[in-house]
């Protein structure tokens, strides 16, 4: 029998988090118990408990790391390119890159049906991260580089259809590795709402 040990608090924390991500997108969330987190991180169900209070606490504090995580990366994006077409072309190889590098990140991020065990959590796509996409957006219709349209369609028609194509690379769908699709796919967003 393996012997579960306490890590230090950060540490233990990460270890958590990391095992149920995991978990949670091989088993799904309602498949996975708080002794399977327990047994994946080596952390004691003591120390989960008191750290994260639940299942739910866990699933919580997950999601707002990730969301913190692609918040951060954005605001580099946006700081990093100085017009629409740059910020929203970097914002779609990003979403690719993660796919193909963090496939549970992006899993539990964009498949997870987060209301069905966070019903308090308001939906993902009203999050920060999805905040400032949208942000981008509508910069880019007052600045004329996109029509002139709702700034949610227009958020949805950019990043709609490469979010989709991340979604069938992690449904294991596509005949080709994801990589390949990256330059038509961000050709049909782009010319779905630019000028």
């Amino acid at each position: 029998m393996q012997k579960t040990i306490t890590r230090p608090q950060g540490s233990a924390r990460q270890h958590v988090l990391e095992s149920a991500l995991s978990l949670f997108t091989e088993q799904g969330y309602f498949n996975t118990s708080v002794h399977d987190i327990a047994r994946a991180s080596t952390v004691s169900i003591g120390s989960i408990y008191h750290h994260f209070q639940d299942k739910e606490g866990i699933a919580r504090a997950l999601h707002h790391s990730l969301l913190d995580e692609m918040e951060s990366v954005l605001t580099g994006i946006v700081d990093r390119h100085e017009n629409t077409h740059d910020r929203s072309r970097a914002i779609v190889e990003l979403l690719f890159e993660l796919a193909l590098d963090s496939p549970h990140k992006m899993a539990f991020m964009l498949s997870a049906k987060h209301r069905e065990f966070m019903p308090d959590e308001p939906p993902v796509c009203s999050s920060r991260p999805f905040g400032i996409m949208r942000e981008i957006v509508t910069e880019g219709i007052r600045n004329g580089e996109l029509y002139p349209n709702d700034p949610l369609v227009a958020a949805t028609c950019l990043f709609g259809g490469p979010i989709r194509m991340v979604n069938l690379h992690l449904d294991g769908i596509l005949p080709k590795p994801l990589s390949h699709y990256l330059e038509e796919v961000w050709r049909c967003a782009w010319r779905g709402v630019s000028r």
